[in-house]
């Protein structure tokens, strides 16, 4: 007789996914938010989670927008997830994850709504993904918008044990004529730099190499300029910009002319891409103060200054370009949010890019 095969044998145990999908349920039910049209339903006898193929949102649940527009954004966290394994930590990759769609989504003037999740891996771990979820939970709590769906896919033919892949999705919705697209910057017009939480999610490529093959260290080792070890400091989640930004955008309004969340390609990339033609932002070296995370680096790889500026965020997470009678209150108001920011340069005329002077 030939061998019998079943699914569980094949490298997916559909109880397990049962235990899984029943410990992330709590997390979920934590970020719903008035607009989540059903709400998911709650578990069944057993413990088995159920909702439906798709999720639904009531974009006339706020009663706020008359003439709304979907913004939508995806993105993952990258190889910042090798740094978490070898630390065994995973509740806070999921804030990244969250990070790095809401504050590229913002960068439109609007509102998050909606978050989705993608989780690849080689077979069920229902403690890993209970970890992040908790994560991605926190990071959609902070932003204000529900997580209402995911997918996780076992692949034990794709991926090695002890890897896997995290992607997040995210929608939201912006008022017609209150879209942020940069058309409206112009010369005069204040560089507004936000601060970042260190690494952020970009560049760990670099990072890895440079700190644990450059420099030979581990993540348990202590950095004495740092205060911490390797891992605590390479862990430390993005920073979310949604709740100070959106704050601006309603006290502000009409006089914020762009907005650039600062990941891969730093300041130079980021900032540039939202100028209107003939604008050109210069920014003034030492304007801001640099975490000494980023010195460290510097000195683990010998890296040149210019590619740490294209890498890097150098401590600005996020950019506001506004109106210049706008600039010292838009500081004021940041800072007083928990949100430390610089004026660090100007719009002037100019060939479409950024400077440093």
């Amino acid at each position: 007789m030939s061998e019998q095969w079943d699914y569980k044998k094949a490298g997916l145990d559909l109880d397990k996914y049962e235990q899984t999908i029943s410990g992330i349920q709590a997390h979920i039910a934590r970020t719903m938010r008035p607009g989540v049209f059903p709400p998911p339903f709650p578990p069944r006898k057993g413990g088995k989670g159920v909702g439906g193929f798709a999720s639904l949102f009531d974009l006339g649940a706020s009663g706020k927008y008359t003439n709304p527009v979907l913004v939508t954004c995806t993105d993952g966290v990258g190889s910042k997830l090798k740094v978490a394994c070898a630390v065994g930590k995973f509740d806070t990759v999921g804030i990244d994850l969250v990070a790095m769609s809401v504050n590229d989504l913002i960068c439109t003037g609007g509102e998050p709504l909606v978050f989705l999740d993608y989780l690849a891996m080689p077979k069920d771990d229902p403690t890993l993904t209970a970890e992040l979820v908790k994560g991605i939970a926190d990071g959609c709590l902070e932003s204000g918008c529900s997580l209402v769906g995911g997918e996780t896919a076992i692949l034990p033919d794709f991926y090695n044990p002890g890897d896997f892949d995290l992607a997040g999705f995210a929608a939201g919705v912006v008022e017609r004529d209150k879209v942020i697209d940069g058309s409206a910057i112009q010369s005069g017009d204040a560089v507004i730099g936000l601060v970042s939480s260190g690494i952020h999610s970009n560049g760990y490529s670099l990072v890895r190499k440079v700190v644990f093959e450059a420099a030979g260290l581990k993540v348990t080792d202590r950095v004495p300029e740092l205060g911490k070890t390797v891992g605590e400091e390479l862990l430390t989640p993005t920073r979310l910009y949604v709740k100070p930004v959106r704050r601006l955008l309603e006290v502000h309004e009409g006089g914020i002319h762009g907005l650039a969340n600062i990941t891969g390609g730093g300041l130079p990339d980021n900032v540039g891409r939202i100028l209107p033609p003939g604008k050109r932002v210069h920014i003034t070296r030492g304007s801001w103060p640099v975490p000494p995370v980023f010195a460290w680096l510097q000195k683990c790889g010998n890296v040149a200054d210019a590619e740490m500026l294209r890498v890097f965020n150098m401590g600005v997470g996020f950019v506001v370009i506004a109106h210049p009678t706008a600039a010292d209150s838009i500081v004021k108001q940041l800072g007083e949010a928990g949100f430390p920011a610089w004026k660090i340069g100007a719009v002037r005329d100019g060939e479409v890019g950024v400077e440093f002077a």
